[in-house]
């Protein structure tokens, strides 16, 4: 036996950088790793180590505080959270109004948005470890923290009007069974007084009485669960016996129902008992008024409202995910287990109520189960224990969720009270705003008004969890592979859509202000949110990979038109730090199209191999902090124009490649740390390391050598032309500052000089180059910030100057630019035949033109000739550099330019 083993690959744990660690060690991290993933620990699990493996025995052992499987910690749950009010209070409201022959199909519609839904839920719950925070981690984990905290919250709110209907309808059953003319009292005395206010002092009543168990005892509830759920089941059987037993006779009218009293006081309601009359008046709808909301008329859409928030409950067993032993397993089954003995339960007592009970009992009795059942306290004790324990179910998932956002730091400091009020794992500040907000909805009063609010917040829940488990199966991730094979696309697509159409059936104005919510909260959170959750991932990246793949497929090369031409702009970039000015202004000029930033790494390839990943973090949050919308190449080449050749070759995909190299220009001036300097708009400190070895990009020093010679850089001139590449050469971009151009009133002019000083044809101002110029000069025009400056195109002083001027201006005209065309007449003052016999005089008196006329020039673009030779000596390189550099000597931010291709069009 090997008391040590190397490290497997595909798993990170600590010492796995390749060196040996000893076996027990290894063991725990192994099985810390699974305890974090399956939320199971290995305690009393069996380890025995054979030829150097770990074999493991009963990994699925629970750890302290997941102690619950699928019956109690979700099926019970369940069951429960679906019965709430709807079991006992509301199912005759429903088949009195809507007749059973509808009241089925509103069944159907409901369950079979919920069986979809529960689809999406199973899915995403066995694809990994379900943490604590239910329905709103699964959410956040995949939509990411805009999306996720967004439904979150309304799912927190949806849970908060849970409870409250929850309270409202025990305190419903309660005033039927001990108010005025209640069932459980004898005739003409009562314990509770009715009323608006004296329900609203009861369901407060209640709503601190849960208060107080979440404080103290929330755990004791949780595993009582399973002794309640037993209760309601054992209540609910003697309901459904009841039909079968009981014979016909008559029911008052309850108290609560002044409608009916105050009009007729001697009303009485028959139960008929089985009746094939009885059952063929109520298969269709009828529907009349709700005497517990101001007698307000009954409709479809309100109908099904309340009867949806009967099916609600769904997510509860979800909402354990913290305690569950086994989530991935116990969720799917207990769920399904739930949503289908509930359904049963559901169905069971609308055919026998329909088929026994009278459309008058139906519509103006809600709790007809209670005289019609063999031993009345029986549906007593099951409207109460189905309805508080819902209603304290809920207040203990909302104060979980309220949690859950506070500590992934979803509102910042806003929710900070909830992560400092937490004692003995109870998160007692949570507990108590929860409680407030619950407090807050008893004010409404009606369980049929809050029952719509409800099924809303409810329904854009389920939304959320269709539309996460739609986008993670259409991405076709490779990780999204759940061990719940039943669902698909369909499924999803159905339940989200099943879920939005009946938001709007149910309540248009909740339905319109829930999704208005929902996206207001999306922007909040996605400018303001401070939530740093890179590593939740989100499935908008995935998506925006898997569309991107597929239209860069069909975005084919072979298919460009010069009429939708656009610059794609490879800036090289040697030092960040001295270059954040040319990068904001190519990022201007790049016109929404395509902008890498590439830099070269000049040391050996073989010692560098993993220089991009280690320096990529730096450069990408270097991006962030200039503003710009650029992408980064980076590599290591023995030389910086071998290194150019690389990033020219591979960067870019498909047609999305760069058509355009910008580089800055070689001279010998002192770089300008942009990071330090206390006037840059640039400065930070994010770059700077505690050491000067632990600092992000380092500035070369005066005294030491450049990795470039001038030289080579003419050549990589040469070459980026060879490579049929457009050529932009920046120089002087240290004095440009975007802020001052816009603040400064003496800037008026964007400059363009259509001539090659190097050999002036009069055909200069029409090749490539010059209406490559004219392009991007267009292209910069069209920048808020330049808006106001005016296009000046230079037109020499020639013998022919009027004709020179018409097809100037026609071209312009032509090519839709807004320019002035501006004459220099000093031009006639210089000597073209000193261009070879005194070539330095000849460029200086060009350059003492061109600086006369840019005094209020903010860019200034001139045509770059290219050097006679493509592969010179380096004395004719270094010659042609001195030339270039006299030319643009003493100049505002310019920008040498050389075209190789056409990129204007004159067509439609």
């Amino acid at each position: 036996m090997n008391s040590e083993i190397p490290p497997p690959t595909g798993v990170s744990f600590a010492g796995s950088s390749g060196e040996k660690i000893p076996l027990m060690n290894r063991r725990r991290q192994v099985l810390d790793y699974f305890t974090r993933m399956f939320g199971n620990s290995s305690s009393g699990s069996e380890e025995t180590a054979k030829d150097g493996y770990v074999e493991f025995g009963n990994i699925g052992e629970a750890t302290s505080g997941r102690t619950l499987g699928p019956f109690a910690g979700v099926f019970a749950p369940v069951c429960l959270s679906m019965f709430s009010a709807m079991l006992f209070l509301r199912v005759g409201f429903v088949v009195g109004n809507a007749g059973l022959i509808e009241t089925l199909f509103q069944f159907a519609i409901a369950y079979t948005i919920i069986v979809f839904t529960v689809m999406s839920v199973c899915a995403i719950s066995t694809n990994g470890a379900v943490e604590g925070g239910g329905a709103y981690f699964m959410i956040s984990r995949t939509l990411g923290p805009e999306l996720g905290g967004s439904i979150g919250t309304l799912f927190f709110l949806a849970n908060i009007v849970s409870s409250a209907l929850c309270l409202t309808g025990c305190v419903e059953g309660l005033i039927d069974n001990f108010g005025e003319s209640g069932y459980l009292v004898p005739v003409d005395s009562y314990l509770l007084k009715d009323g608006h206010w004296w329900r609203f002092t009861y369901t407060s009543s209640l709503n601190f009485l849960n208060l107080i168990i979440c404080l103290i005892g929330a755990t004791l509830f949780a595993k009582t669960t399973v002794i309640i759920f037993a209760i309601v089941v054992i209540c609910l059987v003697s309901s459904i016996i009841s039909f079968f037993l009981k014979s016909p006779f008559q029911i008052e009218v309850p108290a609560a129902n002044i409608f009916v009293n105050q009009t007729n006081t001697t009303a009485m309601l028959n139960y008929t008992g089985f009746s094939l009359t009885t059952f063929t008046e109520n298969l269709g709808p009828s529907f009349g008024r709700d005497y517990t909301s101001n007698n307000i008329a009954v409709t479809f859409s309100s109908v099904f409202g309340v009867l949806f928030c009967g099916v609600t409950g769904i997510l509860a067993g979800a909402n354990m995910s913290g305690n569950l032993k086994n989530p991935s397993y116990s969720i799917p089954r207990g769920t399904l287990g739930g949503v289908l003995f509930t359904f049963i339960s559901y169905i069971t007592l609308s055919i026998l109520a329909a088929a026994t009970c009278s459309r008058d009992l139906l519509q103006e009795n809600y709790v007809f189960l209670m005289p019609i059942n063999i031993w009345p306290p029986f549906t007593s004790i099951g409207i109460l224990t189905a309805t508080f324990s819902a209603s304290l179910s809920c207040l203990i998932g909302s104060s979980r969720v309220l949690e859950a956002l506070a500590k992934d730091c979803i509102y910042g400091r806003l929710l900070q009270f909830v992560n400092y009020g937490v004692w003995r794992s109870n998160p007692v500040a949570a507990v108590l705003f929860s409680w407030l907000l619950v407090q807050l909805i008893l004010f409404i009063g009606s369980l049929n008004l809050i029952a719509q609010l409800n099924s809303i917040l409810f329904l854009l829940a389920y939304v959320a969890l269709n539309l996460t488990c739609l986008g993670l199966d259409l991405t076709s991730a490779p990780n999204f592979r759940p061990s719940f094979k039943y669902f698909s696309a369909w499924t999803c697509s159905l339940g989200l859509m099943g879920s939005v159409i009946m938001m709007f059936v149910i309540n248009p104005f909740y339905a319109s202000t829930s999704f208005g919510l929902c996206l207001l909260l999306i922007l909040l959170l996605h400018f303001f949110s401070p939530c740093e959750a890179t590593e939740w991932g989100s499935i908008s990246q995935a998506l925006i990979f898997h569309q991107v793949r597929k239209y860069l497929l069909l975005l084919d090369p072979r298919k460009n038109h010069i009429k939708f031409w656009r610059p794609q702009m490879l800036l090289m970039v040697a030092n960040p730090r001295s270059s954040c000015p040319t990068i904001t202004f190519i990022n201007d000029l790049k016109k929404s199209g395509l902008f890498v930033l590439g830099h070269v790494k000049v040391d050996k390839a073989e010692t560098n191999l993993d220089y991009t990943d280690k320096a990529i973090s730096s450069w990408l949050t270097l991006v962030d902090h200039v503003k710009v919308k650029a992408f980064v190449e980076l590599t290591v080449a023995n030389s910086v124009r071998d290194g150019l050749h690389h990033l020219i070759r591979l960067s870019g995909m498909g047609a999305m490649k760069p058509n355009t190299v910008v580089m800055g220009f070689y001279d010998d001036k002192v770089p300008l740390d942009y990071f330090t300097r206390l006037d840059s708009v640039y400065k930070t400190s994010a770059f700077q390391g505690i050491t000067t070895n632990e600092e992000k990009f380092p500035l070369r020093l005066p005294n030491e050598e450049k990795h470039l010679s001038a030289s080579e850089f003419v050549s990589m001139i040469c070459d980026i032309f060879q490579m049929h590449k457009n050529i932009c050469i920046c120089r002087h971009f240290d004095l440009y500052n975007k802020t001052d151009i816009v603040k400064n009133i003496k800037y008026k002019y964007i400059d363009v000089w259509p001539v090659n000083f190097f050999g002036p044809s009069m055909n200069d101002a029409y090749d490539t180059s010059s209406l490559f110029m004219l392009q991007l000069s267009c292209i910069i025009k069209m920048i808020a910030v330049y808006k106001k400056h005016t296009l000046r195109v230079h037109l020499l002083n020639t013998i022919d100057i009027q004709s020179q001027r018409m097809q100037l201006k026609q071209l312009l005209s032509t090519l839709r630019i807004k320019a002035t065309i501006h004459e220099v007449t000093e031009w006639s003052q210089i000597d073209l035949r000193t261009l070879d016999s005194d070539r330095n005089t000849y460029i200086s008196r060009v350059n003492k033109l061109i600086k006369n006329q840019c005094a209020e020039t903010a860019i200034c673009f001139v045509y770059l000739p290219l050097p006679k030779e493509i592969r010179g000596s380096d004395l004719q390189n270094v010659s042609y550099l001195n030339s270039l550099t006299d030319l643009t000597n003493n100049l505002p931010p310019t920008v040498l330019v050389h075209g190789v291709s056409a990129v204007t069009s004159t067509t439609l």
